[in-house]
C-alpha cells in the first residue's frame, strides 16, 4: 500500500508531467493571446462557483448528520470536504477521503457507523445522479456522442460500471449474509495465498466483516427512515453540487471567448467525472489532465483545450487539494493522517480531543 506521502508525491509528479506534455504539444502564440485577454469577471465567476460547491457540499455533511440524528456545522462540513479531496488524491480510485472523514466525525462525536454510513451515503448520491444525467441527457441530445470516438468509448465504460455499482449497492441491502460469505471466502483465498500469515489475524478479520456489514446495513436503514426530509435536502445539495462544478467550465471558455452549449459542457464533464472515480493513479492524476484534454478538444480548438483542461482542474481539484492540505497540516498532524490512511481504526488512534478538531479557527483553514 502506497504510503500518504508517496501518494502525493506520484500524484503531484504525474500531474506536473502531464501538464508538461499538454502545455508542449497544444500551446501556441494564439492560446497565450486569449490568456493574456481573459475576461476575469468570468475567472472571478469560475472561482465563485467553486465556492458555491464547496458550501453546498458541506451542507450535504450537514444534512446528513441531521439525517443520522447527530449534528455537524457548515464549517465542520467544509473541513471534511476539502479532506475528501485531499484524500481522494493520494489513493487509487480516490477511495482515500472516506478515512479522514469518518476519524474527524469520530472526534466531533458520531459514531464510526454512522460515520462511514454518511459519507457512504454521500458519494452514493453523487453516483446516483451521475449516472440518472447521463442517459438523460443523452436521451435529449444524441448528437453530443457524434464529436469523439473518445467520448462514445467512455460513455460506455460508465454504463457498465454505473450498473455494476448499483446492483452491487442493491445486492448489499437485500443480501448483506451473502456479502459476508462472500468477504469470508476472500479473506480464505488471501490466507491460502499466503497474504494473510496467522488463523488469528483470520479470524479477525472474520469478526470486522460481520461487524462492519451490520453497522452498513443498520446505519444506512436509519439514514433512511429516520431522516427523510434531511435526506432529500442533502439530494438537492448534491445536484446543486455537481451544477456549480459543471458551470466551472463554460465560465472558463466565457472568460476566453469560445463558444459553448451548456448542455454538451455538463454531459462532457458528467461522463468524465464518473470515469475518474475508476482510474487508478493517485487522485486519478495524470489521466485527469490528458483525458480532459482530449475530451475538451470536442468542445474546443486543440490550441485551447490542452490549457483550458489544466486551468479547469486548477480550479476544480488543485484548490480543494491544497486545502486539504492545509487541514490535514494544521488539524490532524502528519502523524495520524498516515496512520488512518494506512488503516488504522479511530479508536486505536491516539488524537486530539474532540474540541481540538472543531474549533472555528480550525475550520477557517
Amino acid at each position: 500500500m502506497l504510503s500518504l506521502r508517496k501518494g502525493l508525491i506520484i500524484f503531484i509528479i504525474l500531474a506536473f508531467g502531464a501538464n508538461a506534455i499538454i502545455i508542449a504539444r497544444s500551446v501556441n502564440s494564439d492560446t497565450l493571446q486569449s490568456l493574456l485577454a481573459a475576461d476575469k469577471s468570468m475567472l472571478l465567476a469560475a472561482l465563485g462557483f467553486v465556492l458555491l460547491a464547496w458550501l453546498c457540499d458541506s451542507g450535504r455533511f450537514a444534512a446528513l448528520s441531521h439525517a443520522a440524528q447527530e449534528r455537524v456545522g457548515l464549517k465542520m462540513g467544509l473541513v471534511l470536504t476539502w479532506l475528501n479531496y485531499f484524500g481522494c488524491a493520494v489513493t487509487p480510485m480516490q477511495s482515500g477521503g472516506g478515512p479522514f472523514q469518518v476519524y474527524v466525525l469520530y472526534k466531533k462525536g458520531v459514531p464510526i457507523g454512522k460515520g462511514i454510513a454518511i459519507t457512504l451515503i454521500r458519494t452514493m448520491l453523487t453516483v446516483l445522479i451521475l449516472s440518472l444525467f447521463v442517459p438523460i441527457a443523452l436521451a435529449f441530445d444524441p448528437s453530443i456522442l457524434e464529436a469523439s470516438p473518445f467520448l462514445k468509448g467512455l460513455v460506455t465504460y460508465v454504463f457498465v460500471v454505473i450498473l455494476c455499482t448499483w446492483l452491487f449497492i442493491i445486492f448489499t441491502l437485500v443480501r448483506p449474509n451473502a456479502l459476508k460469505r462472500f468477504g469470508k471466502i476472500f479473506v480464505l483465498w488471501l490466507r491460502k495465498l499466503n497474504l494473510m500469515k496467522s488463523g488469528r489475524h483470520v479470524k479477525g478479520s472474520f469478526q470486522w466483516l460481520d461487524r462492519e456489514v451490520d453497522n452498513y446495513i443498520l446505519n444506512f436503514k436509519l439514514l433512511i427512515d429516520s431522516g427523510k426530509l434531511w435526506f432529500f435536502l442533502a439530494l438537492i445539495l448534491s445536484v446543486l453540487h455537481l451544477l456549480c462544478l459543471f458551470s466551472v467550465l463554460p465560465m472558463l471558455m466565457k472568460a476566453v471567448g469560445l463558444p459553448f452549449r451548456y448542455s454538451q459542457t455538463l454531459l462532457t464533464q458528467a461522463v468524465f467525472m464518473f470515469v475518474l472515480y475508476f482510474i487508478p493513479t493517485p487522485g486519478a492524476s495524470g489521466f485527469a489532465e490528458s483525458g480532459g484534454a482530449l475530451l475538451f478538444e470536442t468542445l474546443m480548438p486543440w490550441n485551447m483545450a490542452g490549457v483550458m483542461a489544466i486551468i479547469w482542474r486548477f480550479f476544480t481539484e488543485y484548490l480543494s487539494i491544497f486545502m486539504g492540505v492545509v487541514v490535514v497540516i494544521k488539524m490532524l498532524g502528519w502523524g495520524v493522517s498516515e496512520n488512518l490512511h494506512r488503516g488504522v481504526s479511530p479508536e486505536e488512534e491516539g488524537a486530539p480531543a474532540v474540541a481540538d478538531v472543531a474549533e472555528p479557527q480550525d475550520a477557517r483553514s
